[in-house]
């Protein structure tokens, strides 16, 4: 076998992120965006001795557990891979690729609890971040995700069953507009063009919106029709913050170097176990607002009482965790990179009356030195590449009875729990959370508590 042959194999695993594997002449075979079951024709992007990846060309024939994919933009949209997939699949999915993950890394017996679902499968996500592009080379202006496999081409995601209709209708409409005025999307090769991302949030509970367009400098915004446009719109929430943002720099990633507030002021608030949280444009927050309540639950179940105890929440967003647990605990301490998400934070701690809540700007890998407190219990929630290799050793050298570590991408749990099994904590409850339906990402939640080295008194 070699680069550029076409093959046909029969799927029969996956392995995290949505990659199926197979057999093929004696090679282990990877091939993106298949599924256990199917038959499909690939063509060979990579060959070793032993193992081999193959890109998708078609699938020859289906699995027998499929259906027909909920969503009309599947196939072309990057957004969802397991729209074909009914929902008790994927949960079966998820969960066999975190143990065999954990079980991995794990020597010793643990606790691996039943995957909990969304409340919601389709129109659950709070938050969408839409890129202004084209689906074909010089095509007209499109709105919505990436094609799948591709960097440039931009799918018309008019139907996404991810968001509600409120989103689909401020997606549509903002479209047509800027379709009929000639605005140019931002090109990424040439570095020319005005129209990057629309990022829009609307929380659950409180039905609030915030819609944020990001664009260059290059160009002009009319900011009294843009207003207009938005508020005459026959929406279920209520507009609360319409935003403009400017962003020059060359990084495929929505945020801004200026912004400015046309409408309202920057934020919306969401309700989370009789918590209220002021959310900003770019602070972090889940984007599945009753998934967080089920995951938010659980770690609060993992930990027990905190009552006296002093708690760190590291890569803290918006303070959510920390508050969650604050009631009965004596000092809740929260560090968090994005400066803009800290406020929010502080804000939220005075807004729930709760003022044994501090947050704190700035990284982790630096910050944590300044703390002088001695932590009963570490929550952490890093971002998708995991905990920083410096920070990990910084952290686990304050020797908390417990550790809670909640992780959105289980091959960066797979690298950081070994520092913890070195230091003396055992892993004692593992359980997934599925707060992305339709996709192949998952939460993990891992509650370790210290149990001291070999031989130690």
């Amino acid at each position: 076998m070699k680069k550029n042959d076409i093959i046909e194999v029969t799927i029969n695993d996956i392995k995290f992120p949505n990659i199926g594997k197979a057999n093929f002449e004696g090679k282990n075979i990877k091939i993106k965006n298949t599924i256990p079951g199917q038959k499909v024709k690939a063509k060979v992007s990579r060959s070793r001795k032993d193992s081999a990846e193959a890109k998708l060309i078609e699938v020859i024939k289906h699995a027998d557990y499929e259906q027909q994919p909920l969503c009309e933009h599947f196939n072309l949209c990057g957004g969802c891979a397991y729209q074909n997939v009914p929902y008790e699949k994927q949960l079966e999915f998820k969960s066999s690729q975190v143990k065999s993950i954990i079980d991995g890394v794990l020597t010793e017996p643990y606790e691996f609890l039943p995957i909990v679902p969304s409340p919601k499968m389709t129109e659950y996500r709070n938050k969408m971040e839409f890129s202004f592009g084209d689906e074909i080379k010089d095509g007209p202006l499109s709105l919505g995700m990436h094609r799948r496999n591709s960097f440039h081409s931009i799918v018309n995601t008019k139907g996404c069953l991810i968001v509600n209709e409120d989103f689909r209708q401020i997606l549509c409409q903002i479209l047509d507009y800027f379709q009929g005025n000639s605005q140019t999307y931002y090109h990424k090769t040439t570095k020319i063009g005005f129209l990057r991302y629309l990022l829009v949030r609307k929380t659950e509970k409180t039905g609030q919106i915030l819609i944020n367009l990001i664009t260059t400098s290059q160009s002009t915004l009319n900011e009294k029709e843009f207003v207009d446009l938005i508020l005459n719109l026959k929406l279920k929430g209520e507009v609360k913050c319409i935003a403009h943002s400017v962003f020059d720099g060359v990084a495929d990633v929505a945020r801004a170097d200026d912004m400015k507030i046309l409408y309202g002021e920057d934020k919306i608030t969401e309700e989370l176990l009789g918590l209220y949280f002021n959310i900003s444009s770019f602070s972090f927050f889940q984007t599945n607002s009753l998934g967080a309540e089920k995951l938010y639950s659980i770690v609060r179940d993992f930990i027990g009482t905190t009552k006296d105890k002093v708690i760190f929440d590291l890569y803290s967003g918006t303070g959510t965790i920390g508050q969650i647990l604050s009631p009965s605990a004596k000092k809740v301490i929260g560090i968090e990179i994005v400066e803009e998400a800290v406020k929010k934070a502080n804000e939220n701690a005075k807004l729930n009356n709760l003022d044994n809540c501090t947050f704190i700007a700035g990284d982790v890998l630096n910050k944590i030195d300044e703390l002088e407190d001695k932590p009963d219990i570490i929550v952490l929630d890093p971002p998708r590449e995991g905990i920083h290799p410096k920070a990990i050793q910084k952290i686990i050298d304050y020797k908390p009875e417990t550790f809670i570590y909640i992780s959105c991408k289980p091959t960066s749990l797979e690298n950081d729990l070994p520092y913890f099994l070195d230091n003396g904590y055992k892993v004692e409850k593992v359980q997934c959370v599925d707060m992305f339906p339709m996709t192949p990402h998952v939460e993990t939640i891992i509650l370790m508590t210290y149990c001291g080295f070999k031989g130690e008194k």
